[in-house]
């Protein structure tokens, strides 16, 4: 009997093996985190935003979404752990792998290839996410999750074998700073690493900073002047989604210039709306992408005439397919959308930021 209680012990979620050591996330390398000075250790924004920007905005960014540990290690297996800030584990149309679950990538030559997603069971989690490996040093990269936020978070590795943090190269090229709606915040992504923000970041080879604030993405004046401390190599907006016409033409032109002022010469992409998958029957839904696109193509126009330059853009039926199939209820992007959305994203962006280089 006290044999069989020792192997269920052993073979239950979250048991300890004596030969694990735990390295703290903070210790390795973090990317996507924009600010330093934050109120807690995985906030998406500095402290003293909290008061300067909207509630909702606030709220939204003590959610984990774009954040990421990279890290090196020669160990047979890799485990983790992590404390979750929001006892709601999953939504009505994303799964918890996604909402609170974390999703880990290796390097395999030049592109990093999906290897492991557990399944979040509550607040505190404990998981083994691969084993078995051979004797070699690997690059690993693990995001944290999208729609929930992290108390703490570490890494278990085999007792003997190495763990260090993973820099990018010194000349690697500044971060592309996303700032936008649910869907760059993350909906409706089935684990965290299909976000089209992330998937570009892999695919660029490129730090990634995500500021999607579901529902309040909405072109604030002080995200402006929150933006212009990052130093970007590009700011992409794409707040539409979160917006009607009117509201384009009363917030596009002042909120890109602000951001201009901040960062003179940083490339800027402006983004339509994805064009509802069910736009073709839903006339409300089509007059609101078309009101969008045309104010959004007058703020283009008037820039370009206040000589304001270095703006790009990109059209929002590029966004999905025309089939319909990439989203969940029509709006937020299923991991087929969002792969739609970051192979549109990348011809534009790869010929302003890596003239010369394929775009696919």
């Amino acid at each position: 009997m006290y044999l069989i209680i020792i192997l269920l012990a052993f073979l239950m979620p979250g048991f300890e093996k004596a030969d694990l050591n735990w390295t703290d996330g903070r210790e390795l390398t973090v990317e996507g985190q924009g600010w330093e000075d934050t109120k807690s250790l995985w906030d998406r924004l500095p402290a003293r935003a909290e008061g300067l920007v909207r509630e909702p905005v606030w709220g939204n960014s003590l959610d984990s979404a774009g954040i990421l540990l990279r890290f090196r290690s020669d160990s047979p297996s890799i485990s983790v752990r992590w404390t979750l800030r929001k006892d709601r584990l999953s939504m009505a149309h994303m799964p918890a792998t996604g909402v609170s679950g974390v999703d880990l990538y290796v390097r395999d030559g030049d592109v990093w290839r999906w290897a492991a997603t557990p399944f979040p069971s509550g607040r505190s989690n404990d998981a083994l996410l691969v084993s078995g490996l051979d004797d070699r040093m690997r690059e690993w990269m693990l995001y944290l999750p999208l729609y929930n936020g992290i108390e703490r978070i570490s890494i278990g590795t085999v007792d003997g074998s190495s763990i260090e943090p993973l820099p990018r190269k010194a000349d690697a090229m500044h971060p592309i700073v996303f700032y936008g709606t649910s869907i760059t915040h993350g909906a409706c992504a089935s684990r965290p690493g299909m976000c089209h923000v992330a998937i570009l970041g892999r695919e660029l080879d490129m730090e990634v900073v995500n500021l999607g604030f579901s529902g309040s993405g909405t072109m604030d004046p002080e995200m402006a002047d929150l933006m212009g401390e990052l130093d970007a190599s590009m700011y992409v907006v794409d707040c539409l989604p979160n917006l009607n016409g009117q509201a384009v033409s009363e917030r596009a032109v002042p909120f890109v210039k602000r951001l201009r002022s901040k960062r003179p010469d940083t490339p800027i992409l402006l983004v339509e709306d994805r064009t509802y998958a069910d736009s073709h029957v839903n006339s409300d839904r089509m007059q609101n992408n078309v009101g969008n696109r045309v104010a959004l193509r007058k703020a283009l126009d008037e820039l370009k005439a206040d000589k304001v330059g270095n703006i790009y853009y990109l059209e929002g039926d590029r966004l999905l397919s025309s089939d319909g199939d990439g989203t969940v209820d029509g709006s937020h992007p299923t991991d087929l959308g969002f792969r739609q959305q970051a192979d549109a994203f990348k011809e534009v962006i790869v010929p302003v930021l890596k003239p010369g280089k394929q775009s696919s």
